[in-house]
């Protein structure tokens, strides 16, 4: 069922905004000040940085002033400070989170920004625009969206004579076998082929992008539990049979816990996001990057994602300038600039890897950017919906039976959707 409004002040937009894409002047007031929240606090925040003031000075209508702050902590806060008035006029969040949001009515709806050309957003990436859908309407900008990827160690697989990383499943697994290494025949493997945590995955998005490339999914339409499937009792079986059985990867592990062990050496391949970059540095691991591998029915990858919202003030000349703000970050120069600076690929299909190409991670990703998907677009109760798939991996790689798992699993998560 719906959630109650959050407060009076913070409702539904109730008429749509007529000034998207115009250009704000200062009125005799000044110009328009907006708050934007964000997390970024590496070298994606300095670019950021860079280009919020840029975008002051570009023009003398709107000031965009920034507050940093850790995700989590602006998730533990936003409700609050909208209620007492002093919230943000822009906020960025990991996308799961969107959709909780919006469907309390907290944010602007965005179609019309999307619908006019002017705001260089009618080429962002399909899966990033579903990932800040919520019931059919926009209520979001990406400002990341990202694959998940095999990152895998080339000293590795030079040394068991493997040029090329796996492009299929049965060739993921066949290359797995070739590269796990048990020496003292314990039957416990020195180094392993590949680490596919069970659980608390990287983003969450492993399994989700296993099913997909089996055809399979978790929700349909943002409300049906689909989890209790052919399709992904077939992935789980034929996983639990490499993981369990042929002991390819370490089963019992975490995201977390995957990273350390592939950055210790003892695993050729792992799955993750650019973040793999600094561990592999950092470790002194050359690495190298490719697609998840095409399961029987597609090539698919859940997609990690961020984005930027406008909080619904009732305020429609604030709402006009962050969608200016929007418009100004997703232009040709930002675009580049936003991609280099965060290691992430670029949002607009129009931005090639060959504008990115100084950076080969991010050129490798951008040729990769047409696999992803969201990861439970427009569900408000991903978290709870995540978490019956965290139960149900970790049992099923442990060897529990996958047909009475999958059956829990749809009951657990139907009912969160029903809540």
């Amino acid at each position: 069922m719906k959630l109650s409004p959050l407060v009076a002040g913070v409702g539904i937009l109730a008429v749509a905004l007529t000034a998207t894409g115009c250009t704000a002047g200062p009125s005799s007031d000044g110009p328009v000040e907006l708050t934007f929240w964000h997390g970024y606090t590496e070298a994606d925040g300095d670019v950021l940085e860079q280009i919020v003031a840029d975008f002051n000075e570009s023009q003398d209508g709107i000031v965009v002033t920034t507050e940093i702050n850790p995700w989590a902590v602006i998730d533990d806060t936003l409700l609050p400070a909208l209620s007492a008035g002093n919230g943000p006029d822009i906020v960025a969040m990991p996308a799961e989170r969107l959709p909780v949001y919006a469907d309390r009515g907290a944010f602007v709806a965005l179609d019309d920004f999307y619908a006019d050309p002017a705001n260089n957003a009618s080429d962002v990436n399909p899966g990033a625009v579903d990932m800040v859908t919520v019931g059919g309407t926009a209520y979001g900008v990406p400002t990341g969206f990202v694959p998940l990827a095999v990152y895998y160690n080339k000293a590795l697989f030079a040394a068991a004579g493997i040029t090329e990383p796996p492009a299929t499943w049965d060739e993921w697994v066949a290359t797995a076998e070739a590269l796990t290494v048990d020496a003292n025949a314990d039957g416990t493997p020195e180094q392993y082929g590949v680490v596919l945590p069970d659980h608390a995955t990287v983003a969450n998005g492993l399994w989700p992008s296993l099913f997909y490339g089996n055809g399979g999914d978790i929700v349909e339409g943002g409300d049906t539990a689909v989890i209790d499937s052919p399709e992904n009792l077939e992935t789980l079986q034929f996983w639990q049979d490499a993981i369990a059985n042929d002991k390819i990867s370490p089963t019992g592990v975490d995201g977390i816990e995957a990273d350390g062990i592939f950055s210790a050496g003892q695993a050729a391949m792992t799955i993750g996001g650019p973040w793999m970059v600094f561990i592999a540095a950092d470790n002194g691991i050359d690495y190298g990057i490719a697609p998840i591998p095409a399961g029987p029915e597609a090539q698919a990858a859940s997609a990690i994602g961020v984005s930027m919202a406008i909080t619904d003030t009732d305020d429609d000349a604030k709402a006009a300038a962050a969608q200016e703000f929007f418009a100004y970050f997703l232009n040709d120069e930002n675009s580049v600039a936003w991609s280099l600076g965060s290691g992430w690929p670029p949002l607009r299909t129009s931005i090639s890897a060959d504008a990115v190409a100084e950076n080969p991670t991010v050129a490798a990703l951008t040729a990769q950017a047409q696999f992803g998907r969201p990861l439970l677009p427009g569900v408000v109760q991903s978290v709870d919906v995540l978490t019956a798939v965290d139960e149900l991996t970790q049992r099923a790689m442990a060897g529990e039976d996958i047909a009475t798992l999958l059956a829990e699993a749809q009951e657990k998560i139907q009912a969160a959707l029903d809540d």
